[in-house]
């Protein structure tokens, strides 16, 4: 940018011109950007452009121009050295959702390397870096060289965004979730793409979640924001699918972090629930088709069974676990046996089937917020989570269940919380007389 340029360049002015429908260049992106990022500009300049992009959006070239200025705002991961296509998967968020931990080593497993960059909870959804610290010694705090050392020795990593990694989006999310804008379909592509472009992939899967216990409420809304984020992927030079999955109830039955660990080292052992192997299953074909040159989904899903069913992505995830940090010994495998030098003070209750009936509505949502109540999530974003909170469902939407049969069971270091959350999530749930319609998990892939 010329000095006269530079000259000329003012918040204001930004500001007003994507107030008022203007499409904004890169350069004004980028000296906004930068200025906001050193400290030259305030809070509320900054929120009044995110309100202004919030209100008018961003067509395809504004949004790509946002996105590359936050990645080169900081450092990026160097995995040129690594053999092969780098691919990872985005989840957009729901509740019982640990894929991640599953489909990590599932695909590194069958020769495809996963720099996995991941979040913390929001809201009422769950964070894969809270579930993967509940491993008692667990470090998702690895340094650049180290993420890219262990990527190439085991095909995979698990990583949380450092500080220097995309500080612009660190910043700015930080502001989006005080301001009501993180809805806003061209700031969650660009904060998506940036941390997923700085991680070195090659290719990205997008599980783009669709319902109640979803940020994006309706298909209409997941199906903008999952072509927002495709093309603004393939501007930045990935290889990129989005599949859209229903999110109307939990995945699976366990929700909390040390919880879905349990539940995740089933599947990879070959078993665990129905949905959850699904979701994975299909989201793993579709890493592999990107990574694998000669890929096809049928040699694929071949791939992805073999490695479930002959043990391979279970010892790979053993591997991670080690190379991390981690110990899985003091979790064992019953929730119920924990040792008290991991939770000292647990309280268990178990809520009963008020009627007989088939379930006919399992609101992720409602029970989302009622593991967070426990402990399981966060209700300020610096608080800390309980690992070994959260909830254990005994069954799931459509399935017949008896007067007085275990409906779910609530976990807690809170006897407090517990009573409300019991209320909560006996409320969550309504029953019929007759079956419910099960509407298909994958809703479609673009």
């Amino acid at each position: 940018m010329s000095e006269a340029n530079a000259e000329r360049l003012s918040a204001p002015t930004i500001i007003l011109r994507k107030r008022d429908g203007f499409s904004l260049r890169e350069e004004e992106l980028r000296w906004f950007i930068d200025a906001y990022v050193s400290g030259a500009l305030p809070d509320y300049q900054a929120s009044a452009l995110l309100m202004a992009i919030f209100f008018r959006g961003m067509d395809k070239r504004e949004t790509v121009a946002l996105t590359r200025t936050m990645l080169e705002s900081g450092e990026r991961a160097d995995l040129s050295a690594i053999a092969g296509l780098k691919v990872d998967k985005h989840s957009t968020g729901g509740v019982g959702d640990k894929i991640s931990l599953i489909l990590a080593p599932l695909v590194a497993a069958c020769g495809v390397p996963v720099p996995m960059m991941s979040g913390r909870g929001l809201g009422h959804t769950g964070g894969t870096l809270d579930k993967l610290e509940a491993i008692p010694g667990f470090r998702t705090s690895l340094t650049l060289p180290a993420f890219a050392e262990q990527v190439g020795r085991l095909g995979c990593a698990f990583i949380g965004q450092s500080e220097r990694m995309v500080p612009a989006d660190r910043r700015l999310y930080a502001l989006r979730d005080v301001t009501a804008t993180v809805e806003s379909i061209p700031l969650i592509t660009a904060s998506i793409l940036s941390k997923k472009v700085a991680e070195g992939i090659d290719g990205l899967v997008l599980d783009v979640k669709v319902g109640s216990g979803a940020f994006m409420k309706t298909e209409a809304d997941a199906r903008l924001l999952a072509e927002s984020l495709i093309r603004v992927g393939e501007g930045l030079g990935l290889r990129v699918r989005a599949i859209l999955t229903r999110m109307e109830a939990p995945l699976g039955y366990a929700i909390g972090n040390a919880l879905e660990v349990l539940e995740s080292l089933d599947v990879l052992e070959g078993q665990g629930p129905e949905d959850v192997r699904q979701c994975t299953e299909v989201l793993a074909e579709a890493m592999l088709c990107l990574g694998l040159p000669d890929a096809t989904q049928e040699t694929a899903r071949a791939a992805v069974k073999r490695a479930l069913s002959d043990g391979s992505a279970h010892r790979r995830f053993l591997e991670v676990v080690e190379a991390q940090g981690g110990n899985l010994g003091p979790l064992g495998r019953d929730p119920f046996a924990w040792p008290q030098s991991l939770a000292p003070n647990l309280h268990v209750h178990t809520v009963l089937a008020p009627e007989a009936g088939y379930i006919a509505t399992q609101d992720a949502y409602a029970l989302g917020e009622c593991a967070r109540a426990l402990g399981a999530g966060r209700q300020t974003a610096d608080a800390s989570v309980d690992p070994y909170a959260g909830l254990l469902l005994h069954a799931k939407h459509g399935a017949q269940v008896e007067r007085g049969a275990p409906l779910l069971t609530l976990i807690s270091n809170d006897p407090t919380a517990l009573k409300a959350a019991a209320t909560t999530s006996l409320n969550a749930h309504a029953f019929s007389a007759t079956a419910p319609e099960q509407p298909p998990l994958i809703i479609d892939q673009l």
